[in-house]
């Protein structure tokens, strides 16, 4: 359903070309690098360990801007409508912020990122996981679905926000299933996943690095995970299409985009400098650490740009047969 190819710039520099126009433009001073959430949180914390690796690649330095808010639609619509497009300034973005938010938050007041933002790099993908409270009787994903059938409306879930990738993979769950689960939004997923252990809420969808250690403690249950394949955070949980939702699958990832307008030089440049370091086994390493999952082959500009443009066509689709919109 969702897959990791995707674009949308129509017309993309040949490699050759890109590389030599990525040696040919180098910045003279620092960098910006806008992410569109508050500092510390997980996105901040794996974009600050990129902006490192990239001030080594660019000799400058590249100092990060936090700017959070609305689900990430303030910093990101800050890169569309402020950023001087002259390469100094780019968008550590993720999926949500590009594909989702423009048809959750729909106002003429907002440009859609995936149309006017110039792709320059992938750097990693994730996926969700359901956690429940230990006390919970489903232990897996057959039994929460007959028991939400059993009692229509009364198991709860908890999210990060709503509009978010993880309120949507549950509502996509209970539609799929054909099953009514209601739903709690929190300001963070912290407070989400503690009133899963505290059982306020029968069980959570999380991103990976909260929910890992509550996990090891065994303050909350693994369910099933959200993406197409299984999660090196979570090798023994199965997915939720191997559980018996066949075609199931929302995941996410992290990657760069410039303000439209913005020069072939500095794009190709970033985009060199993306992919070396998203090889690196180091960066891996970390990546791991922060339950995200390396990429395992390269991406080129144009199967990147692709996957932008079909994620965002299937949530246009989706998201109005949710019934979820914010303003």
């Amino acid at each position: 359903m969702l897959r990791r190819h995707l674009l949308l710039a129509p017309a993309l520099l040949a490699p050759g070309l890109a590389r030599a126009q990525a040696a040919a433009w180098r910045p003279n001073r620092a960098v910006t690098m806008v992410v569109p959430y508050a500092a510390g949180g997980g996105t901040d914390i794996v974009g600050r360990e990129f902006a490192q690796l990239l001030s080594q690649r660019l000799g400058q330095t590249v100092v990060v801007d936090n700017r959070g808010g609305a689900g990430g639609n303030i910093g990101t619509q800050h890169v569309i409508r402020n950023a001087r497009p002259d390469g100094y300034t780019f968008l550590y973005a993720v999926s949500s912020n590009i594909v989702i938010n423009p048809h959750v938050y729909r106002t003429a007041e907002r440009e859609d990122p995936a149309r006017v933002l110039i792709p320059a790099g992938i750097l990693a993908n994730y996926q969700y996981i359901l956690v429940g409270n230990p006390r919970f009787p489903a232990t897996n994903l057959a039994e929460l679905i007959a028991l939400a059938r059993q009692r229509p409306g009364e198991i709860t879930f908890s999210h990060s926000g709503t509009g978010g990738n993880n309120h949507l993979a549950g509502k996509l769950l209970a539609r799929m299933a054909g099953i009514d689960l209601s739903d709690v939004a929190y300001r963070g997923t912290a407070p989400a996943l503690m009133d899963a252990v505290s059982g306020t809420v029968q069980f959570n969808i999380s991103s990976p690095p909260p929910a890992i250690p509550l996990v090891r403690e065994g303050q909350l249950r693994p369910i099933a995970v959200t993406g197409a394949q299984r999660s090196p955070a979570f090798p023994d949980v199965p997915t939720v299409a191997e559980q018996g939702l066949a075609g199931y699958a929302v995941t996410g990832w992290h990657g760069l985009f410039y303000p439209p307008g913005t020069p072939d030089g500095p794009v190709a440049a970033l985009r060199a400098a993306a992919s070396e370091i998203a090889a690196l086994p180091a960066f891996h390493e970390k990546l791991g650490r922060d339950g995200l999952e390396p990429l395992t082959a390269p991406v080129t500009p144009e199967a990147f740009a692709r996957q932008v443009r079909e994620e965002h066509a299937f949530w246009q689709r989706t998201i109005p047969e949710l019934g979820i919109r914010l303003e």
